[in-house]
């Protein structure tokens, strides 16, 4: 049976990594495929700034390094930010799939341009990074935010009457005034409202984690990977130190205990 590593951008309990887990309720995969979550040791404590994307590619690289000697057939990362994905696609040959990069590609199969909507601004440099990578920002009608600030552990839980409206409104702006024609949700912790909102929006919504999943089993019954071309194997891999890192973050959250 494959295997795919869910990669979770955050250190977290059970219960919390129940709440990323409940993603998988959006997407009908089948009984012959298997999703392990694995919650991150290092890891900053939002994405707001460039010492913050250091520590999220570091802490995401270090939790998938071994997914392809660890017997998984493909890894998917659980952030919108595609934190880490070009590094571990340097030292994996197995699919790497970012939900921020891949929402947007699978948002123009669905119409002309897109929106991203999401709970804070402070998340913009996010989407603007892969917009640029991606040579996308034509195709981009706007960036709205909800200006909420987001719980990383707790998500929207408690907070569904207050959050969803104000997340179809923001929604409803992109596609009035903007002239969206699909939506991206900015984040896999907004994937509680995708329902609500893709019942009360006239465009598509895309819930990008779902559709990671999905792109993984897919990868992997067509046998595809990414391009070595484009993300070539380091001439001197280094495992030891990148594991190094994540026993030194083990040993001090053991003693913060």
């Amino acid at each position: 049976m494959p295997k795919v590593l869910v990669i979770v951008p955050f250190p977290m309990d059970a219960d919390n990594l129940d709440k990323r887990r409940a993603q998988m309720k959006s997407v009908r995969l089948g009984p012959d495929i298997a999703f392990d979550f694995k919650p991150v040791v290092i890891a900053p404590a939002n994405y707001v700034s460039a010492q913050d994307a250091l520590l999220a590619d570091i802490g995401i690289l270090e939790a998938g390094a071994a997914a392809q000697a660890d017997g998984y057939d493909a890894v998917c990362i659980d952030t919108v930010s595609d934190s880490g994905m070009n590094a571990l696609r340097s030292m994996l040959d197995i699919p790497v799939i970012g939900p921020g990069r891949h929402a947007m590609l699978a948002a123009l199969m669905l119409g002309e341009k897109f929106s991203v909507v999401c709970m804070w601004d402070r998340w913009r440099p996010l989407y603007t990074k892969t917009l640029a990578e991606l040579g996308l920002e034509h195709k981009c009608a706007s960036i709205r935010s909800a200006d909420l600030q987001p719980n990383n552990q707790e998500l929207l839980g408690g907070r569904e009457d207050e959050v969803f409206p104000v997340l179809v409104e923001v929604a409803l702006r992109c596609v009035e005034e903007d002239r969206a024609d699909v939506i991206v949700l900015g984040s896999t912790t907004m994937h509680e409202a995708h329902a609500y909102m893709a019942e009360r929006l006239p465009v598509p919504v895309i819930n990008p984690g779902p559709l990671s999943y999905r792109l993984a089993d897919a990868a992997i019954r067509l046998r595809l990977s990414h391009s070595k071309t484009t993300y070539p194997t380091p001439l001197t891999p280094r495992p030891g130190p990148i594991a190094a890192m994540g026993a030194a973050a083990r040993s001090v959250k053991s003693q913060a205990r």
